[in-house]
């Protein structure tokens, strides 16, 4: 059995699941399809770490967890064995995210707090690359109950629909943001780019009025929705301010009397270098917004102002989406944090 084991328990190495949850879901799995037998010999954690070039910390904690949970036990002299067959594993989640960030860590945490340990979560990362992001789909023949897909592209959101229509709507579930043509009852966790920030905007109106232009950051080769720009401009044109779209903040001339938007944290490390070099009192001189609360933000340079949305709510909302097995549409929350750089 040993040697058959290896057969069908294999690590993913483009797979952003912890290794030792990869081997814990693949015992499980076979177990469920009966290539593993109550009572069967599982190899040893040495044997384990060299046949599936993992580490021996990882192999051991594999094997704790599926102890922990049940499926196996051990005795001294003999080694790990399947101690228990039945179970059924009824949700098996496949996770994909645009990106790896400080803000996508809040949600893939309460997405996995709230799911619970009763549920296994397969998590990928394509880097906003839409090839990358139609490789994983088209390779995970695997039978998933669910499909959990941040949808967000520098290039070729155009051919996401197609690829994204060919999973079971029942098992779908699109968060962040939604995508034009993708149709049938699917579930969705998603922002409403060009509203949040026109009414986050709107907010901090009265403290912007001591601004003559407001200049959002916006790199041309950018994932980010260009719903954000409408409601920029529209926010905008009805108060009457001066304003600009910035794509390359390092080289942009900066004057006293402008409010700055940024949307991704490098741009946000550049321009904040850039004011403090030029002596310019940050929420006095020039105004600085930053998209997406940090904790960081919180106390950098006595506070910078954030519109955000709650992460925390979306990676929440998506787990009860599927243990409700729901195909609701729920907006997720925006919020303007005012701070001391405005």
């Amino acid at each position: 059995m040993k040697t058959k084991f290896f057969d069908f328990i294999h690590i993913d190495e483009y797979s952003a699941t912890p290794k030792y949850l990869q081997l814990s879901s693949a015992i499980i799995k076979s177990v469920e399809q009966g290539k593993l037998k109550k009572d069967n010999l599982l190899p040893s954690i040495n044997e384990l770490s060299y046949k599936l070039e993992i580490s021996r910390d990882t192999a051991e904690k594999g094997y704790k967890y599926l102890k922990n949970i049940g499926v196996i036990n051990s005795v001294p002299g003999k080694g790990y064995y399947i101690a228990n067959i039945d179970f059924k594993q009824k949700l098996k989640v496949f996770l994909l995210f645009n990106k790896l960030s400080a803000h996508k860590k809040i949600v893939y945490d309460a997405f996995i707090a709230a799911l619970g340990d009763d549920v296994s979560v397969d998590f990928y990362i394509y880097n906003n690359d839409f090839r990358l992001f139609k490789r994983f789909l088209n390779d995970k023949k695997e039978e998933y109950s669910h499909y959990v897909i941040i949808p967000h592209f520098i290039e070729g959101e155009e051919y996401a629909r197609d690829i994204i229509n060919t999973i079971p709507k029942e098992k779908l579930i699109l968060l962040d943001k939604k995508i034009k043509g993708v149709d049938g009852d699917y579930g969705a966790a998603y922002e409403n780019f060009e509203k949040n920030i026109y009414d986050a905007l709107e907010q901090a109106r009265n403290e912007l009025s001591k601004y003559h232009t407001l200049k959002i950051i916006f790199p041309k080769r950018s994932y980010f929705p260009k719903e954000i720009l409408d409601g920029f401009h529209r926010f905008c044109q009805q108060y009457a301010f001066s304003h600009h779209v910035v794509s390359d903040i390092s080289v942009e001339p900066i004057s006293e009397g402008e409010a700055f938007i940024n949307l991704m944290e490098a741009d946000l490390v550049i321009l904040l270098e850039r004011l403090i070099n030029m002596k310019y009192k940050i929420g006095k001189h020039v105004g600085v917004i930053s998209y997406n609360e940090t904790p960081l933000k919180k106390i950098l340079l006595n506070g910078i102002t954030t519109i955000s949305t709650d992460f925390k709510f979306m990676g929440t909302v998506a787990a009860n989406l599927i243990l409700d097995n729901s195909r609701r549409h729920i907006e997720v929350p925006f919020y303007y944090t005012r701070r001391a750089s405005i």
